[in-house]
């Protein structure tokens, strides 16, 4: 079983950065491939970014392409999300994600991942 806990979220005005961390405990996650996720009120989560299990593959949503870094400290069983140039639409629920199916594949799917934690709050001012 794995626990997953963000952390760093905040208020923060349009166009500045935020960074957030998801430490992970229970067994090691240097063989998962993890993701972001974010959800607003009243619409459904959506995929933000996902890491290979060596960090060497990454993949974005487009609408935080070129803004947002999505990087992971497999030796301190951690993930990150640097998010730059905020926006007003970024305005979310972060949540961190690990997808155990060690395959080599990198998901985009809510459902393809098996342990979730609670959620950071980032709110974006304009």
């Amino acid at each position: 079983q794995v626990q997953l806990v963000e952390s760093g979220g905040g208020l923060v005005q349009a166009g500045g950065p935020l960074r957030l961390s998801c430490a992970a405990s229970g067994r090691t996650i240097r063989t998962y491939a993890m993701g972001w996720f974010r959800q607003s009120p009243g619409k459904e989560r959506e995929f933000v970014a996902v890491i290979s299990w060596s960090g060497g593959t990454t993949y974005y949503a487009d609408s935080v392409k070129g803004r947002f870094t999505i990087s992971r400290d497999n030796a301190k069983n951690t993930l990150f999300l640097q998010m730059n140039s905020l926006k007003p639409e970024d305005t979310a629920v972060y949540y961190c994600a690990a997808d155990n199916a060690n395959d080599g594949l990198l998901r985009q799917r809510v459902s393809a991942y098996d342990y979730w934690g609670q959620g950071t709050q980032v709110t974006v001012s304009s």
